[in-house]
Parts: C-alpha cells; structure tokens; sequence
C-alpha cells in the first residue's frame, strides 16, 4: 500500500475534480484518517468503514476517509485501481453531504438496504 501522504496526493487530486459548489458548508472538509474503521456490523475482518459523511452541531460537516480500512481492504493494488476506490468512496460521501443539504435520504437507504442484505447473509451461515 502506498503511503498515507501518497494517498493525500491522490485524494487532493479527486477533491480537486469535484465542482466547488458540491463543498457548500462542507465546513469540516475531507480528513484523511490514519486507522482503519471496523464497522460495528462486521462479523470478522469482512466489513470496514472507508468512509463517512458527519454532521453535528457543534463540530459542522466533514467527510472522513479511513487510510487504515483501504490497506486492510486492498493492500496492494496499483495506485490506479486505488484512485479509483478513492473516488467512488469520496463521490459517495458528497452524495449524502448533497441529500443531508436537501434533506433527502436516497443513499442513506440505499446504504441500509446493502447492510440488512449483509446481514441476512450472516443467518444463512
């Protein structure tokens, strides 16, 4: 896996691609988190967090990125293939940052969707 300051290039670099309307009171920015981010769901080393759109009160909206799931997750891919995953995690993101802004919850059932699948295949076990 490249570095974390590699990965910071590359993320910059998406960021970068995104319209700047789309970071509309995005206040909090895009983090880069060294650890990785087991979701409370996994039933072992099969579900980590790659990402996460916040919003709070006090602390405003950011979107975090989690270093430490995409090493645990892909290791050692090419950095192409990983600019890829890191675009699709972060336009996932910014997708709920745009619903949160409108006050729409497509992807946030979407997202649910997916995890009740995941864990209806926990029971088939």
């Amino acid at each position: 896996m490249i570095s974390i300051d590699e990965v910071e290039i590359v993320l910059d670099e998406i960021a970068e691609e995104i319209p700047k309307e789309f970071f509309k009171e995005l206040n909090g920015g895009i983090l880069l988190l060294p650890q990785a981010k087991k979701s409370p769901y996994a039933r072992a080393d099969d579900l980590w967090i790659m990402g996460e759109y916040q919003y709070s009160h006090s602390m405003g909206r950011l979107i975090n990125i989690y270093y430490g799931s995409f090493e645990k997750l892909y290791g050692n891919i090419s950095i192409k293939r990983l600019k890829y995953e890191l675009r699709e995690v972060l336009l996932h993101e910014f997708t709920h940052h745009l619903e949160s802004l409108a006050g729409e919850k497509g992807l946030e059932k979407k997202d649910a969707e997916r995890l009740a699948r995941y864990q209806g295949n926990k029971r088939k076990e």
